[in-house]
């Protein structure tokens, strides 16, 4: 080996030694930034938390990971441009488009967290406050903001890559007629979820029922697609929002007041105290706590029976509560019975009397002349 092969040789080692120190620097550098911003950012978040103010923790807390992320997309870029420009390796030329799409990523992230933030703690203010608020509006709200942070990258990630986004638009008209009729059940899902926001028949925790389907439980989830509905024996039911469209849907838990309305009869023998039961079970009500005198209250003798004298009771409770409603109804009822029982009067049950004309005797043999049985 010559003295200027010796000396390339060492100036390609030195140069390559350069490029190597370069990277480490920068990938060192890049772990140092890190980890000091992570730290601070994790004590500005401690302190935020212990504040009254809730919105700001929420943009830290949010922050956090993708500007961890972020960094790193920065500084391995940077070394890897580093590391194109000694070796020109042609795999690295896709180092800067990827840097640019991972950055909109990033930055995609950290709206989408801090949408969801926002939204955990303006329903955490409303449930510590007490005041009232449309949780199923929150949700699509926040649903639809982040589909619009997606849609908002997705196009700028596409005009980075070099693609023309009137292009795509136009190429998105002419396919989503294609995909319309191919997709048309699960765009009728969409755009009846849609309504379900809009009108709000029913939102999340609602107890809802449907007189034209077996559809009865408490909401749980409303998607873009499916309805998720808890019955009563404990599971889970997922209806198509599509299905809404072309169904009655009753929503109980928006009731005003839960009705009593009972039929009882009383004896025939008992006629005579109807008058004044019906005057007391009346008086009873009026004066009753649970029963709201704003709303219809009768008590009324409707009919003679097959085997009693029937009235009725109709009346509406305070309460819209399913259970503390049959609480109220039953202290009603027992107080019509004490009622009925004070006037020395009976609740009637179904009888059947058979009348015997006179002239219809029984025949029987005398005991004393029983009947020989007949010789074979």
């Amino acid at each position: 080996m010559d003295l200027k092969e010796l000396i390339a040789q060492n100036n390609l080692l030195a140069d390559a030694g350069g490029w190597i120190t370069q990277v480490f620097i920068v990938v060192f550098i890049t772990l140092l930034i890190n980890f000091f911003l992570k730290r601070l950012l994790n004590r500005l978040y401690a302190k935020l938390v212990q504040t009254r103010n809730i919105w700001d923790d929420a943009l830290i807390n949010a922050l956090r990971r993708p500007l961890s992320l972020l960094i790193w997309v920065v500084g391995i870029a940077f070394a890897a441009q580093i590391v194109e420009q000694q070796t020109h390796a042609a795999i690295f030329a896709a180092v800067v488009p990827i840097r640019d799409v991972a950055v909109i990523a990033t930055i995609t992230w950290f709206f989408i967290r801090l949408i969801g933030e926002v939204e955990n703690n303006y329903v955490t203010i409303r449930e510590r406050g007490g005041a009232a608020f449309d949780r199923t509006t929150a949700d699509a709200l926040s649903k639809l903001l982040r589909l619009s942070v997606l849609i908002t990258s997705g196009l700028v990630a596409l005009q980075t890559l070099g693609f023309s986004i009137s292009g795509v638009l136009a190429f998105g008209g002419i396919g989503g007629i294609a995909v319309g009729f191919a997709a048309k059940d699960l765009l009728a899902n969409f755009f009846g979820g849609l309504m379900i926001y809009l009108d709000r028949p029913f939102q999340v925790g609602d107890w809802i029922r449907s007189p034209d389907r077996d559809i009865e439980g408490h909401v749980e989830q409303i998607g873009w697609r499916l309805t998720c509905i808890r019955t009563f024996d404990k599971r889970p039911l997922y209806v198509p929002n599509a299905t809404f469209a072309s169904i009655a849907v009753e929503n109980p838990s928006r009731m005003s007041n839960r009705r009593i309305y009972e039929t009882i009869g009383i004896r025939y023998d008992d006629g005579n105290k109807m008058r004044d039961i019906v005057a007391d079970v009346k008086d009873m009500l009026v004066n009753h706590p649970d029963i709201d005198q704003s709303q219809t209250l009768m008590v009324n003798f409707t009919s003679f029976g097959p085997s009693s004298l029937d009235f009725f009771i109709y009346t509406f409770t305070r309460t819209t509560i399913w259970t503390e409603f049959h609480e109220v109804k039953q202290k009603i009822l027992l107080a019509v019975q004490d009622i009925i029982a004070e006037h020395g009067a009976e609740v009637a049950f179904p009888t059947s009397t058979i009348h015997i004309p006179e002239e219809v005797l029984l025949k029987t043999e005398p005991a004393d002349n029983p009947v020989k049985p007949s010789a074979s």
